[in-house]
């Protein structure tokens, strides 16, 4: 049997009944879409997804990779299950129908990437030459868009995006692989990058590196980078594949988790010149290469979430039929027949606090992924935009930090037996603790959220949030009373903590220390707002559960009663702990930092 748990019920309740992508299936850009399709197309992916695509997680995990020469093979059940994948399509879902992609709306893609990165998370990462084929249509020259994203989708390329230097880490401003131009928009890369995702492997036919480097005279800084198409093989201009570019593989990463994915060093001209392209033949780098980041947090938070969701499905499974100890109204007789452990007060709360955090992730993540669609279907609203732009963060850090956190309450449930390789969670935590790294760590993320999408801002779009929260406090039944009480006070204190860090940010402009007292919040910040909108988004699902329920099925019922009670759950146990990040962030003196290194 698959490890694999999908929750293809509450993908369908987010897409279909809360968030009502049917109203808008048929209309230009998705006018090939309609329920039917949706449904079939859900139905298909978690099939594969359950069976096929998880087919190789255990291999992946446990077959040691090695690189020989700069080649990586993998394990031939790595390569089923990317073929699996790739011969249904269905990594160009989110590919536009002007390469060849589905075109599917961002809400249909997203649920599909949770259902796959939930089944084998390391080989989830590899399949994304049509992402990047996707940026490159957008911001290449046609030349490019020919000769690099038209094959990269029909001839199904890998690709990567290259950032990480040794000596930068998440400073990539600080990178010093040096660009220099020989024609037209022929550069030499030299250089070498590391932590690079799917960099070397033996599947595909051609692997397009998106890579950042600095030609002579750029400004310091993420402003003086650009982006260059780096291919593994030249391509020429015919189309076919010619000789190896000098772009090597010269280490491959060893890791605590997602081993089946190949993590590597590039090195670029070492031995021969590493030819690349200027992206749009323009210096924009680092906007260029944003675009694909954007997508790639998106994508970290997803996964990150997907993995919370089968841990907590595995775990609710076994203590369903472990059996141990007598119910403890009956624990002095010594002769009570034993009961399964989520009859037991403490498994049970463990497992609701993780059935309430993954039906909230998921909420935040596919409505994210419908503010996407929205932006779609009206091009001149800027708010859906800018607000999706907002959530980001609170996709990535949130669902990372969170999962990671409570995939160790999936094990306790399991006892002894879940810290064997007998069961998947094991290999849940150590393929889940690499998303709060990727792509920006927490703190970043919380940073980002503060200084970019709010202050930056100067609150606007927050504060359009915060009215659409408050229409859900003030109306609805009064079945959720005291839930959209609880949520009023918790947007009340984050409305508080930003005030708070507000201040301290104004403070800084006299008497610069003052900033650390912004940066000691920036990720409870973070924390707050996520659980304020996953609060919001769980009231306004536990409505919709409210009215089906009259004429819901026996199995239908028991889903929307789930609904409910996660939605109360949430709002007592969760969104209290807002005040206290509020309280926090109003007394803060910054004394930490005024701490000796010594005395630490």
């Amino acid at each position: 049997m698959s490890h694999y748990k999908s929750n293809l019920r509450d993908l369908q309740f987010n897409l279909f009944e809360a968030y009502g992508v049917d109203d808008y299936l048929g209309v230009a850009p998705f006018e090939e879409f309609d329920r039917d399709t949706a449904l079939d197309m859900l139905r298909e992916v978690n099939r594969l997804a359950t069976e096929d695509f998880a087919e190789s997680f255990v291999e992946a995990d446990r077959t040691k990779l090695k690189l020989v020469d700069g080649d990586v093979e993998l394990p031939a059940g790595v390569k089923k299950s990317l073929d699996a994948l790739h011969d249904g399509g269905w990594h160009l879902m989110g590919v536009p129908q002007s390469l060849g992609g589905f075109g599917a709306p961002e809400v249909l893609r997203w649920a599909g990437s949770e259902l796959f990165a939930g089944a084998n998370a390391a080989i989830y990462l590899y399949p994304i030459g049509g992402l990047m084929a996707r940026v490159i249509e957008a911001v290449g020259t046609p030349e490019q868009v020919e000769r690099f994203a038209r094959p990269m989708v029909e001839r199904n390329w890998g690709s990567t995006m290259v950032l990480t230097e040794a000596d930068a880490g998440s400073d990539v401003g600080a990178g010093i692989t040096k660009a220099t131009h020989v024609e037209g928009d022929m550069w030499h890369i030299e250089g070498v990058k590391r932590f690079i995702t799917s960099a070397e492997n033996d599947y595909y036919e051609n692997i397009i590196h998106l890579v950042l480097a600095r030609r002579p005279g750029a400004e310091p800084g993420t402003k003086g980078l650009s982006m260059f198409i780096v291919p593994k093989y030249h391509v020429n201009e015919d189309g076919s594949i010619g000789e190896r570019n000098g772009v090597v593989a010269t280490n491959l990463e060893d890791k605590m988790g997602i081993r089946g994915s190949t993590t590597c060093e590039l090195t670029f001209g070492m031995d021969e010149p590493a030819v690349g392209y200027l992206v749009g033949d323009v210096h924009e780098g680092i906007r260029q290469m944003f675009l694909i980041i954007e997508d790639a947090r998106m994508s970290i938070g997803v996964k990150a979430a997907a993995t919370l969701s089968t841990g907590y499905l595995n775990a609710l499974e076994y203590a369903q039929e472990r059996v141990q100890s007598a119910d403890l109204t009956q624990s002095r007789d010594k002769t009570a027949p034993r009961v399964t452990i989520i009859h037991h007060p403490a498994v049970r709360k463990m497992l609701m606090t993780q059935k309430v955090h993954a039906e909230g992730m998921r909420a935040m993540n596919m409505y994210a992924a419908w503010l996407l669609d929205m932006a779609h279907l009206h091009p001149d609203e800027p708010y859906y935009a800018k607000l999706n732009d907002l959530f980001l963060p609170l996709v990535k850090g949130y669902s990372s930090e969170k999962a990671y956190e409570l995939l160790a309450q999936s094990l306790q449930v399991f006892g002894g037996s879940g810290y064997t390789r007998d069961y998947p969670i094991e290999q849940y935590i150590r393929d889940a603790k690499i998303d709060t790294i990727y792509e920006g760590t927490t703190a970043i993320q919380g940073l980002d959220l503060f200084f970019r999408k709010i202050a930056r801002d100067q609150g606007a779009t927050l504060m359009r949030l915060g009215q659409d929260i408050l229409e859900t406090i003030k109306g609805g039944s009064e079945e959720f009373a005291v839930e959209r009480e609880l949520l009023g006070k918790a947007l009340d204190d984050i409305q508080g903590q930003v005030g708070a860090l507000v201040g301290f940010s104004m403070a800084a402009m006299q008497d610069p220390p003052a900033i650390y007292k912004t940066g000691l919040h920036t990720t409870a910040l973070l924390e707050g707002l996520a659980e304020v909108i996953m609060g919001w988004l769980m009231i306004r699902h536990a409505e919709v559960a409210l009215l089906a329920l009259d004429e819901a099925s026996e199995a239908d019922r028991a889903f929307y009663e789930g609904k409910i009670a996660s939605a109360r759950y949430f709002a007592k146990t969760v969104l209290p702990k807002a005040k206290l990040r509020r309280d926090l962030a109003e007394t803060e003196d910054g004394s930490l930092m005024d701490l000796p290194v010594e005395s630490f």
